[in-house]
């Protein structure tokens, strides 16, 4: 392992513990060149995820895509960042135990809106407006209705 500040390649690890609910290990580590400390982690490398569009185009699953759909859905609401990245991880490897390489963007949506509407119907509601492609003031009000 490089060193980040010397690019020394001779360190020795003085800690490991696992993270992410045993899913990787953390391992503090000192260069044997200039004595500095870093961290690393390791995970396993997982089969990469296709996501299937709308209109058919096939494109790799982005975690940060669908972090930042619900980053812009609980603006300004209480819903810490630790709890969107729960929901994040937790979308992920649900859409990774189905055993199958490509997952369809609807399947994704809907495990979002219904986490969502668990933790805050403000956000649920903003997310389900730009995913359910609402047009106007009645698909609102069916949405409600239906919550």
């Amino acid at each position: 392992m490089k060193c980040p500040f010397c690019a020394g390649e001779d360190s020795q690890v003085l800690e490991s513990r696992t993270v992410d609910e045993g899913t990787a290990i953390r391992r503090r580590r000192e260069c044997g060149k200039c004595g500095k400390r870093f961290t690393t982690f390791e995970k396993v490398r997982e089969t990469v995820l296709w996501v299937i569009k709308k209109n058919g185009r096939r494109e790799p699953f982005e975690r940060e895509k669908v972090k930042r759909g619900i980053l812009r859905a609980i603006e300004k609401r209480p819903v810490s960042l630790e709890l969107v990245d729960d929901i994040v991880n937790d979308i992920e490897r649900e859409m990774l135990r189905r055993g199958t390489e490509e997952v369809s963007s609807k399947i994704i949506g809907n495990a979002v809106l219904k986490r969502l509407k668990k933790i805050d119907k403000v956000a649920w509601l903003r997310f389900a407006s730009v995913y359910l492609e609402f047009e106007d003031t009645s698909d609102f009000e069916k949405a409600i209705d239906k919550a």
